[in-house]
């Protein structure tokens, strides 16, 4: 597994991806802090950890479409599934060399932390869980994006199924406030990857949503395995 994160992780910087995703990402968030915190002198960062959660919806697939898919095109794949490593391995070494990408992008934001904790004192409790909320959402999008590039070659393809999945899924949730049926907003409510947010980002720490969380990532990387070990004996 730790020879496959090496390789993907490097990947990651030998080619534009890794830093696309960095550059986008830190530029959007920046922004915002600009825009939000300097030119009204705020020390509130909720609305710029709101937009980096609904920003994932759409970098997120930029960063996990070439997981597998670049190496069906590659041809590569056979060599990886007849490797002395179980899916297991490859699956979480994958997930690993992207999610890695990702925390990097989140630790080079806490400039912002920096600069906002120099001139004033912000609410550390809302400033933490927002952080961890966003470390296992993260970990969700990654999980769903790696899934989905591991059934298509095509990277374009992987990157709008991707996103078309996080769009369905935040469609879903802003489906909650619109249905009147209990039952029915119960489901929604359990599911809903976005709603369970909003307990982070009034600094609530919730064990059972980053439970979830950390599950629902489990579920797509469990999913993925199942393909790989399909794709082995096939």
């Amino acid at each position: 597994m730790s020879a496959i994160y090496k390789r993907d992780l490097r990947a990651y910087f030998t080619s534009p991806v890794g830093y696309v995703f960095i550059a986008a990402f830190v530029f959007v968030m920046n922004l915002v802090f600009y825009i939000q915190n300097m030119m009204t002198a705020q020390n509130r960062l909720t609305t710029v950890f709101s937009v980096m959660f609904y920003a994932l919806i759409v970098l997120a697939p930029v960063l996990t479409m070439r997981t597998f898919s670049e190496e069906y095109k590659q041809k590569t794949d056979q060599l990886l599934l007849t490797a002395p490593v179980k899916p297991a391995g490859i699956v979480m070494g994958k997930f690993l060399a992207a999610y890695t990408v990702y925390v990097i992008s989140l630790a080079l934001l806490l400039i912002q932390v920096i600069i906002i904790a120099a001139v004033s004192t912000p609410n550390g409790a809302i400033i933490f869980g927002n952080y961890i909320a966003l470390l296992a959402v993260g970990a969700v999008f990654i999980a769903i994006g790696t899934f989905v590039s591991s059934l298509t070659e095509n990277q374009l393809v992987a990157n709008i199924a991707t996103l078309a999945i996080n769009v369905f899924l935040f469609l879903m949730d802003y489906a909650y406030s619109l249905i009147n049926l209990t039952w029915l907003k119960r489901i929604l409510y359990w599911i809903s990857i976005f709603r369970r947010y909003n307990t982070f980002y009034v600094g609530v720490f919730s064990v059972a949503d980053f439970f979830f969380y950390l599950c629902a990532a489990a579920v797509f990387l469990f999913l993925t395995v199942r393909v790989l070990e399909k794709k082995r004996w096939s």
